[in-house]
């Protein structure tokens, strides 16, 4: 197991991480207690589908406000699979913890539902014409990790062992665990979901607009920190 170790404590509640993780579990426990068919009707209805986003042959700005675009949000909350549902919360958890802390509440808020429609929105239009559903909030959580690396990126994270009855406390680079997450949504594409669409763009376009989040949010960041 993984544990964030932080020098100063602070007495304020990480209300949004813990929101986060509640709505994904509730809506995965809802979704495992539908009939099969049902659940399926529901991924189609909410989850992002490529083919539904944009019609490339239409005006771009018309589509702009079309309502289908609510489901780049609704579909990051959806996970079908306990694995893929485990490693997005894990992660979210590690990352996310220290980040609000620093961010605060609101702004990390923020970067999880922006980050993660935009990167829903780059995988949609990765998979133009595609009509199974992209679901999962591991753009969002890619860009928790992107804004995490643009913020302290010489952080090293606790990595607890266990040995047998024992538990062996060491601390780890980020980045490393940054190359765990990597790895992990490597495995989970090469598997294949049961349902829905694993695209690298959307990890790939989370980081990177969380890189720039934390970027442009450093100086904020930096006096909030300060106070």
């Amino acid at each position: 197991m993984f544990v964030h170790v932080e020098n100063r404590r602070r007495t304020r509640l990480q209300w949004a991480t813990l929101l986060l993780v509640t709505l994904c579990v509730l809506v995965f426990v809802s979704l495992a207690l539908m009939p099969a068919p049902r659940r399926v009707s529901l991924l189609l209805e909410w989850g992002t589908i490529p083919a539904n986003i944009f019609d490339m042959h239409l005006p771009i700005l018309p589509q702009l406000v079309d309502p289908a675009l609510l489901r780049l949000f609704t579909a990051l909350f959806i996970h079908v699979e306990w694995t893929h549902l485990l490693g997005n919360l894990l992660f979210l958890a590690i990352f996310g913890l220290p980040a609000e802390r620093s961010m605060g509440s609101l702004r990390f808020l923020a970067l999880f539902v922006l980050g993660g429609m935009a990167s829903n929105l780059v995988g949609a239009l990765s998979l133009a014409g595609v009509l199974r559903p992209i679901i999962g909030c591991s753009g969002a959580v890619s860009a928790v990790l992107g804004t995490y690396m643009a913020l302290f990126p010489r952080a090293r994270l606790g990595l607890v062992l266990p040995l047998g009855l024992y538990f062996e406390f060491v601390r780890v680079p980020a980045y490393l665990l940054i190359g765990i997450w990597v790895l992990l949504q490597f495995l989970f594409s090469y598997a294949g979901p049961s349902y829905g669409a694993v695209v690298w763009w959307t990890h790939i376009a989370g980081f990177l607009f969380g890189v720039v989040f934390g970027g442009l949010s450093r100086d904020a960041i930096v006096r909030r920190m300060r106070k």
